[in-house]
């Protein structure tokens, strides 16, 4: 599968033609289908940002994004066609404010930007952490939420972990290939050193479910990842596994573009900002039960 679209497209491909059938340029009429995010579209702040993008409107934009973080997006269980998720709605109702469609493209976490950056996608809505490292990579981030991360071990607690600290000296830490909680683990290294402790074992792997079975077979202290997926994981192993503790990260999560694409860039900012004001960011999380999701003013970090 190379690429797919989830099922609420077709109402929303019915929503463009409604809008685009009513004028030859930008439609700043309420659309008449009755599509999941037809009350946002409708509203005056997507009027007008119709209004103020018009090359948008009528448009495809792929997201890039990597599939296997559940609440967030995942391939659907029942229709291996189709993506779901807490990202995939919000994309969808930025697309639908806006008056594009949405599809996709799913690629390796580490082919997230690149994708981007040569043009093989136009955007990235991924639960990706926005930083200056990811954005030196050719995009610029929109932020929407910020970053709780959970600490997962062992039911009990076995080691004593109080978070990404000191605690974790001399322990084996799962992680995902690429993400932030790498350089934040190796980072410890020295503090240990200075103690007189080993610095954490890093045990990289490519997808979250395999750290946490390493975490199951004995072969992983701990996991750091999104607060969000560390509850899942419990939920899914209530006897085997426990929350050490949550830590508020440095950083918010954001919506990529292609360094430059400034007027994709500043409507995304208005879209959020119209989906926020109306409380649909909120109910999106509370469908998906990220019940850590806290919301960010949309705001751009740029390093071009």
């Amino acid at each position: 599968m190379t690429s797919a679209r989830r099922a609420a497209l077709p109402a929303a491909a019915v929503l463009l033609l409604a809008l685009t059938a009513c004028s030859s340029t930008a439609d700043a009429g309420a659309p008449e289908d009755g599509g999941p995010w037809a009350d946002l579209a409708a509203s005056a702040e997507c009027e007008e940002l119709r209004e103020a993008h018009p090359d948008l409107v009528g448009t495809t934009q792929t997201n890039a994004l990597n599939p296997h973080t559940p609440g967030y997006e995942i391939i659907d269980p029942e229709n291996p066609d189709e993506y779901i998720g807490f990202d995939i709605d919000l994309g969808e109702a930025i697309g639908a404010c806006l008056g594009f469609t949405v599809d996709y493209v799913p690629v390796g976490f580490s082919e997230l930007i690149p994708t981007v950056a040569s043009g093989q996608a136009d955007w990235i809505l991924s639960n990706l952490y926005a930083t200056e490292e990811r954005a030196a990579g050719g995009v610029d981030f929109v932020s929407y939420s910020k970053v709780f991360d959970g600490v997962l071990v062992a039911t009990g607690n076995p080691e004593g972990i109080t978070g990404i600290d000191t605690s974790i000296c001399g322990l084996t830490i799962a992680l995902n290939k690429g993400y932030v909680e790498v350089p934040l683990v190796e980072a410890v290294g020295p503090e240990c050193t200075a103690q007189g402790l080993p610095a954490p074992e890093l045990a990289l792997f490519d997808s979250s479910a395999d750290c946490v079975q390493a975490i199951l077979a004995g072969r992983a202290d701990a996991y750091m990842n999104d607060i969000n997926t560390v509850n899942r994981f419990i939920a899914e192993h209530p006897d085997d596994l426990d929350s050490a503790e949550t830590v508020m990260l440095d950083y918010e999560i954001g919506v990529g573009v292609l360094q430059g694409e400034h007027d994709f860039r500043d409507a995304v900012v208005g879209a959020l900002t119209a989906i926020q004001d109306s409380g649909l960011q909120t109910e999106l999380a509370e469908k998906w039960e990220l019940d850590a999701n806290a919301v960010a003013a949309p705001t751009v970090l740029s390093v071009g």
